[in-house]
């Protein structure tokens, strides 16, 4: 007599359709992922770094350059080198015995970069209005060379004002920092303050940030906010990064409020300040340095 075969819980054959959980040879059952060894991965070796070397033997000691630059007292260089924040040729320095060149090697403090030829000048001038923003004039006019009489370096102002404005103009010998101040790539802001009729709209702002159409091009302001505003008249403050002549003048009167006084007070980081029309101050190591870092350098 032949034996029964078994049957699976739900009745059927075993090996039938919906059996049980016999399965072919090799082939996982539903809900099972074959385990597979796990791969060794072998991170790849990191080259080793070769150290630079930024010591000259010739040089001079790197806390009394940063000195003599006007960064801080010899004590407080040595703290900043000690301290990592002090970087030649893009790397940081740390070793209070270094020296370094300072004709042909490049620092930095905390990111800006020192000025350490003696040779270069910065100067902050307020252009003074009825001034023309040239060394001299054929026509006599009374120009920026005529406040630089006595001078030995030979100097040149960081773009222009116009006759009628004025404000801070940068007088320099340093070529390379002037010609990217005056690039519009660099976004060099400059701030003006402009006297025009009164009252001014509240889109005027958004109108001036969104651009105005003029003759030679679209152009777009950086801010604009008002100063101030008395009956018939109103202070503006205009920021923008464009270079083209009388801008500003232009793209107000353009938009309806045609310009009755205009002084340029900032350009970057040096700002005009208390310095009375006429006048010259040399620039601070912190403005150079603001100026060098506005100008990607």
């Amino acid at each position: 007599m032949s034996t029964p075969r078994s049957s699976s819980p739900g009745g059927g054959k075993s090996g039938g359709k919906g059996g049980g959980s016999s399965h072919r040879k090799g082939r996982p059952s539903p809900g099972r992922t074959a385990k597979r060894p796990a791969r060794q991965v072998t991170p790849p070796r990191e080259k080793p770094k070769t150290p630079v070397d930024q010591h000259v033997p010739s040089g001079e000691r790197l806390q009394k350059v940063l000195a003599t630059a006007g960064v801080g007292s010899r004590r407080v260089c040595e703290e900043l080198i000690a301290a990592g924040r002090v970087e030649v040729d893009g790397h940081r320095v740390t070793e209070l015995g270094i020296r370094v060149d300072p004709d042909r090697q490049i620092i930095h403090v905390d990111g800006e970069r020192v000025q350490l030829d003696s040779s270069k000048v910065y100067l902050a001038f307020n252009k003074p209005t009825g001034v023309i923003s040239t060394m001299n004039d054929e026509l006599g006019r009374p120009s920026v060379g005529e406040y630089l009489e006595g001078r030995k370096e030979r100097l040149f102002h960081v773009g222009r004002l116009d006759v009628d404005t004025e404000g801070l103009l940068l007088l320099t010998n340093d070529g390379e920092l002037a010609n990217r101040l005056q690039h519009p790539s660099y976004g060099v802001t400059k701030t003006y303050v402009a006297v025009v009729p009164g009252p001014v709209p509240r889109a005027l702002g958004r109108q001036l940030r969104d651009g105005v159409e003029l003759e030679d091009g679209m152009v777009k302001v950086d801010s604009f906010r008002v100063v101030d505003s008395r009956p018939g008249w109103a202070m503006v403050e205009v920021v923008l990064h464009e270079g083209r002549n009388h801008i500003v003048r232009r793209l107000l009167e353009e938009t309806g409020h045609p310009v009755e006084s205009l002084v340029r007070t900032d350009v970057g980081p040096v700002q005009l300040g208390e310095l009375r029309p006429g006048k010259l101050r040399p620039l601070s190591s912190r403005e150079i340095a603001g100026l060098y870092k506005a100008a990607g350098l």
